[in-house]
């Protein structure tokens, strides 16, 4: 009598804890399949071009274009961003490669790019283009007057999306060309090129300019006075996503329509750039 209530207990017990293992278990899959549901993903940025994207004093990413991808990421709990800092050329490269998945740097739209990279649907923000200018070319106020008064220009590599801007002007105006030649590295100094006078003008973002030239901790703010920038074109920027990543595009675009909605993107070319450039959206050709 007393083995049978032994036993009994025994196999009581020993289901008991097969029960609480399986719980367990359970829950640790559970757990497990909650965390395989989120993808962490790698967003390159040009982390040496303040105010469009840079790294802040604290050695943070910051900028437009990473303040933008991160309110997307708040808006995708299914994926996990992860900001790295690297160079133009290296984004470019790692990116078309896969070691990341998207990547930001005040990209313009070209079609060479759509052979190399998936474009969204949705935009991710708005770039002033202008032609830098010493002073007494300050009456340069387009593409037209530079070529017309035969200036010449500072030179942009054939892969950055600046020369695709001024070859697609050229070709609309062949019998009025700006003198377009193609550089060694993807970015030149234009600032110091146009002081020291070995070109008339070169082509520049707002943002760098003002960075560079107006702001009282700027390497070239004592030539404030002797330089101007002229905005020729607003332009919309893009994030470079991977080839395979259509999906992770479909996810941003999403994101970006509904903050677009909330005029957040606004809100921040507010604050890095100076001036909402989203106010001159119905004008933007490109």
């Amino acid at each position: 009598m007393k083995f049978k209530h032994f036993l009994k207990t025994a196999v009581t017990g020993l289901a008991l804890m097969t029960f609480i293992a399986g719980c367990s278990s359970n829950s640790a899959s559970s757990s497990d399949d909650s965390d395989d549901k989120v993808r962490k993903v790698k967003v390159a940025f040009d982390q040496a071009s303040k105010p469009i994207s840079y790294l802040d004093e604290q050695g943070n990413p910051t900028g437009y274009d990473v303040e933008v991808m991160k309110l997307v990421d708040e808006l995708l709990p299914e994926y996990e961003f992860e900001f790295v800092g690297t160079s133009s050329d290296d984004l470019l490269l790692g990116v078309e490669q896969g070691k990341f998945q998207v990547g930001v740097k005040n990209a313009f739209w070209t079609k060479e790019r759509t052979e190399k990279f998936i474009y969204p649907k949705e935009f991710l923000g708005l770039s002033s283009a202008g032609l830098v200018l010493k002073k007494e070319h300050e009456h340069i106020k387009s593409l037209e007057d530079f070529a017309s008064a035969k200036l010449t220009l500072a030179p942009i590599a054939a892969n950055n999306a600046q020369y695709t801007v001024i070859d697609e002007y050229n070709q609309a105006h062949p019998d009025n060309k700006v003198q377009l030649k193609a550089g060694d590295s993807f970015t030149v100094d234009v600032v110091q090129w146009v002081n020291e006078g070995r070109v008339d003008g070169g082509v520049m973002i707002e943002g760098p300019f003002k960075q560079q030239v107006l702001d009282k901790n700027g390497p070239y703010y004592k030539l404030k006075d002797e330089v101007v920038y002229n905005e020729f074109a607003v332009i919309k920027t893009w994030p470079l996503f991977n080839k395979k990543e259509q999906e992770f595009a479909d996810a941003f675009d999403e994101a970006m329509k509904k903050l677009k909605a909330e005029k957040k993107p606004n809100e921040l070319s507010k604050k890095f750039y100076g001036r909402d450039l989203f106010e001159v959206l119905d004008q933007v050709k490109r």
